[in-house]
């Protein structure tokens, strides 16, 4: 009986490396894109996704390293394929859309033969704005010029679709929507999807996979689910959201602080380490007679803070406390109203199953 042959990935960046002015603003990345999925390449201002994406679009050439289209080789150092030839759709920041053209005339843009008006109509009843075919841009909102750019990038039908944060220039409560009607657009459509963005809450809403980058390179890759619940180092943790540090050092085998100790054994002795919790997993009890509860293997040992402020936030409450052994500043989020009083005495127990141990960088 014959193997089943395994389908080459949509997109794949091999040992990407791109350098400007002596430095080197993508180093050695790695990415497989598959039909159908969500690939957000996500990381701060500056880390080089904006170039990886430029690269794999065609519009800028690596150094070294290769970019194949289902298998195919398309450009290396030395042979590039233009963009308009890569089957693929791309959506910028800016929407760049055409001011002289009408809706319907930028949607047909780049399409070919006699059926261009029909297959641009088709798509922009797809995004719901077939009403407004013969209006022009600058008549349009914000939320509207993104589905005409969602459009047109669509109607060539690309393989792959590339897009740089195109949601950046909405508002908060438009921008989940449209969000969510593009995502549910282009799965259905079956691209593979490259989406580079800076923002977690975005790259966690639309992913599939996400691709953590920093100076260059790709330091992290996996579902959001595991990427953020198995962090790689601090970093990695702070950038999905505010986290507290309790410092530590290793000392056979385990890590001693004021709320218990902590097993190290792959650390030697002395290793500096960062234990480290996101704020929602601190567990706050009150002070009875200036008792706290008692140790739990699931909470360790509580230690003992005061109120500095808090803040409710509407679905939450942020608590600052200021500990009593060593006066750092750790941070609590309580579900719903809880507004106790600056210098309110608190106990805080942190939860073991929600802490990240990272030697200190």
């Amino acid at each position: 009986m014959q193997a089943a042959t395994i389908a080459p990935p949509r997109l794949e960046l091999r040992n990407i490396c791109r350098q400007f002015g002596g430095r080197r603003v993508v180093d050695g990345v790695n990415l497989e894109l598959q039909p159908g999925q969500v690939t957000c390449l996500l990381g701060p201002s500056g880390c080089g996704k904006s170039t990886t994406l430029r690269i794999a679009a065609g519009v800028d050439q690596q150094d070294s390293g290769d970019v194949l289209v289902d298998g195919t080789l398309i450009s290396d150092a030395t042979t590039h394929m233009p963009p308009e030839l890569r089957g693929i759709g791309m959506m910028f920041q800016d929407f760049a859309l055409f001011p002289h053209l009408s809706v319907l005339q930028n949607v047909a843009f780049g399409l070919k033969g006699a059926g261009k008006p029909g297959r641009a109509m088709q798509e922009l009843r797809r995004v719901g704005l077939e009403h407004l075919a013969s209006a022009y841009p600058h008549t349009l909102s914000g939320g509207e010029q993104q589905r005409v750019a969602l459009a047109r990038a669509l109607a060539p039908n690309p393989r792959i679709m590339l897009m740089d944060e195109p949601f950046s220039g909405l508002d908060n409560r438009l921008r989940d929507g449209i969000r969510d009607e593009t995502l549910t657009i282009l799965k259905d459509e079956g691209a593979a999807v490259l989406l580079v963005t800076h923002e977690p809450e975005e790259a966690m809403r639309m992913a599939d996979n996400i691709a953590l980058m920093r100076d260059g390179r790709i330091v992290q890759q996996g579902a959001p689910y595991n990427i953020y619940n198995a962090p790689t180092d601090r970093q990695a943790a702070a950038f999905f959201s505010d986290i507290n540090v309790i410092p530590g050092a290793v000392r056979n085998m385990q890590t001693e602080t004021a709320f218990g100790h902590f097993l190290t054994p792959a650390l030697a002795d002395g290793t500096a380490v960062d234990i480290v919790i996101r704020p929602q997993h601190l567990k706050i009890d009150f002070d009875r007679s200036g008792k706290g509860p008692l140790p739990t293997p699931q909470d360790g040992v509580p230690a003992c803070g005061h109120v500095q402020r808090a803040r409710f936030l509407g679905g939450n409450s942020l608590v600052d406390l200021v500990m009593e052994h060593d006066g750092a500043v750790l941070r609590a989020s309580i579900p719903g109203v809880f507004m106790p009083a600056a210098g309110t005495r608190l106990w805080l127990s942190l939860r073991r199953d929600r802490c990240f141990v990272f030697p200190r960088s």
